[in-house]
């Protein structure tokens, strides 16, 4: 182990021991392998050494070091052992397995329990799944519709364990969230993908997507009534303004009421042709104004609380560009934190200008 001053560190270089701030929060971990932005952080935070393997340091490029013949020889002797699937590797798996579902469902039957199988792979990786921090690897945005139907699909899960419905259910809020655009399918693709606004036929067909789910959905096995309602219900409001039908929340379906949530909030935090991806702090904030009389109060305020609950001593980047470490957070207002910003606490509840554009690391 070798300490090594910031200004000599290049990145590639792995980290043998935890850096902590100047407050004593967790800035990162041991083993973390830095990244071009990672010397950015430690800089902003002054933080002066970190310890490193040695000769980790010796490499000027910031490659790892080659490894001793010894260990060489042991590996190659030894049967390969496959790593562990990891979160990233199983939801782009997912991806391409619903982008191939939703390209043949017109003309064939939906591979339910392919997509069953392969949706129980990510979820079994949940505990490292947060709506506001989960970035996909890869995204353009003509695959937006895949990515949103998993990432909903994933956020219904956690907020149908959040809110306290039965285990039962998890897996058909997901299959919810998975299928509730499914109808989309039978839209056609220019209306989709169209940068202008729509006329007003062109919106009606759009809306049609809902009815279309649900006929869609009409024989699949496997899933419930609540996911099919969920693709034809979750545009309803609870104060009837919603489509197609203008039901009012006593005759929504949970599921949808949950769909109608992490659909609006992946919608607007992800990239698409016509706009660009807004500060998943920001959307909490609108779909929070929403909530009175237009989505389901309580189910809003878990799904705000539960996934802004990240422990002082978490790194964000606000949105002029400020890198800090979150010191409080008020539950009144738990999307505006406290933030430490170079010694200085930034209030965001009084600073109404600023707002956590990024969640850099976890404590």
């Amino acid at each position: 182990m070798a300490s090594i001053s910031i200004l000599e560190l290049k990145p590639g270089i792995k980290l043998s021991k935890d850096v902590h701030t100047p407050m004593g929060g967790l800035l990162m971990h041991k083993g973390t392998v830095l990244l071009p932005r990672d010397l950015d952080i430690l800089r902003a935070f002054m933080v002066q050494y970190v310890e490193i393997d040695a000769g980790e340091g010796d490499s000027k490029n910031g490659s790892k070091p080659t490894l001793h013949k010894s260990v060489k020889k042991e590996q190659t002797s030894a049967e390969p052992i496959a790593p562990p699937s990891s979160l990233h590797e199983e939801y782009d798996r997912l991806i391409q397995l619903v982008k191939s579902a939703y390209q043949s469902v017109v003309a064939s039957e939906l591979p339910i329990y392919e997509l069953r199988n392969q949706l129980e792979a990510v979820i079994a990786h949940i505990k490292d799944y947060n709506p506001l921090t989960f970035v996909p690897r890869s995204m353009n945005e003509y695959d937006y519709n895949y990515h949103n139907a998993v990432l909903s699909a994933l956020s219904s899960y956690l907020l149908s364990k959040w809110s306290g419905l039965q285990q039962k259910d998890w897996m058909q809020a997901a299959f919810a969230g998975l299928f509730h655009d499914i109808g989309n399918t039978k839209i056609d693709p220019t209306l989709l993908y169209k940068p202008q606004p729509l006329t007003t036929a062109e919106f009606e067909e759009m809306r049609r997507h809902t009815t279309y789910g649900y006929q869609i959905l009409k024989n699949v096995t496997a899933i419930n009534e609540g996911v099919r309602l969920a693709a034809l219900q979750h545009h309803e409001k609870v104060d009837g303004s919603g489509y197609p039908l203008r039901l009012d929340g006593s005759k929504i379906h949970v599921y949808a009421k949950i769909v109608g949530i992490t659909d609006i909030f992946h919608a607007m935090s992800l990239n698409r042709i016509y706009r660009k991806a807004q500060s998943p702090y920001l959307v909490l904030e609108q779909i929070q104004s929403e909530a009175f009389g237009k989505l389901d109060p309580s189910l809003v305020q878990i799904f705000i609380k539960k996934s802004t609950e990240f422990h002082n001593g978490t790194i964000v980047r606000l949105s002029n560009d400020q890198i800090g470490e979150i010191v409080f957070t008020d539950n009144n207002n738990p999307t505006r934190p406290m933030v430490s910003v170079g010694g200085e606490i930034v209030n965001l509840v009084q600073k109404r200008h600023l707002y956590i554009d990024e969640v850099i690391t976890l404590n």
